[in-house]
């Protein structure tokens, strides 16, 4: 009897839809959203403090922890858009100078290489590879006195030259091997093909491989983008010229020797310098998400 029972308790169980089983029921998925949007909320809490407080007077934004300010005070801007020796828009065009010619070179240079190592034969590939990735377990810092050195013998000290010019040298081994993972996934039938009609490598490169890696060079763009318009330390290291600053220099700029800052004209300024990054991470979203999603298939 127990044997015959079997079937009919099975067949009492009710079927589980195939959405049901891979994300739950409907209150499990309640709840994850609910935990994103909270964790959301936290992470994006010291941006909104930061919006709040560039409306704030500079006496009250550490006396007020809402966001929602007691007193507007919009001078914010005005005043630190002219608080220091150029008005602040010299420093976004400093800072836009070194990001455009800092991205140029890292797609071409970082391209050009992830070529060779992925469509190319040619003794110690594996091993030169290797050693490629080693550098990105070298610490930066290690490398500044030797740079310094040589940046400061060729004379380029005080200018945007040390800042620009080793992108145009394939020194990020990050993106030449997210290059890589791409370009592998790419048919070899195409190189075959441009062979055919009379491409060199070089050729088979600029006309055939460019052209198809874009998600993977808008990747590279974004990421280039944010990490050259945020960085401090390496404007801080070469560039003396205030005129020449670039905007994180401008930010801190706005604090004295004394440790007394500007607050609310300093916040003011981070929110116009945020701006930019936002902007271009949203117009390029769709590329990054395609070159992560389609990196390293094969």
């Amino acid at each position: 009897m127990a044997l015959l029972e079997l079937p009919t308790k099975n067949k009492q169980k009710k079927d589980v839809a195939p959405e049901d089983a891979l994300t739950g029921t409907s209150g499990t998925r309640f709840s994850r959203h609910l935990i994103l949007c909270l964790v959301g909320l936290v992470m994006l809490y010291p941006l909104l403090w930061l919006i709040s407080s560039s409306f704030k007077p500079s006496n009250d934004i550490f006396r007020q922890l809402g966001l929602w300010p007691e007193n507007w005070d919009f001078s914010n801007y005005e005043q630190g858009w002219t608080a220091l020796d150029q008005p602040f828009h010299v420093y976004l065009i400093n800072s836009l100078i070194v990001v455009v010619f800092s991205i140029v070179g890292n797609i071409f240079s970082c391209a050009l290489a992830a070529y060779a190592f992925a469509r190319m034969e040619f003794t110690g590939r594996k091993l030169f590879f290797a050693l490629m990735l080693g550098t990105l377990m070298l610490p930066g810092h290690v490398l500044l006195v030797p740079q310094y050195i040589i940046f400061s013998q060729l004379g380029w000290l005080d200018t945007y030259l040390p800042l620009i010019v080793p992108n145009f040298m394939a020194t990020n081994a990050f993106f030449i091997f997210l290059m890589v993972q791409f370009m592998k996934a790419l048919p070899k039938e195409l190189d075959d093909a441009a062979q055919i009609d009379g491409c060199g490598p070089f050729r088979t490169f600029l006309r055939v491989i460019m052209p198809l890696c874009i998600p993977a060079m808008a990747t590279t763009a974004i990421f280039t983008f944010i990490s050259t318009w945020n960085e401090f330390f390496g404007p801080l290291l070469y560039i003396q010229n205030q005129d020449l600053y670039t905007v994180p220099l401008a930010l801190r700029a706005f604090m004295d020797s004394e440790g007394q800052s500007m607050w609310g004209p300093m916040f003011a300024m981070s929110v116009v310098s945020i701006a930019p990054i936002i902007g271009f991470f949203i117009a390029g979203q769709k590329y990054l998400i395609n070159g992560i999603a389609t990196t390293g298939l094969k």
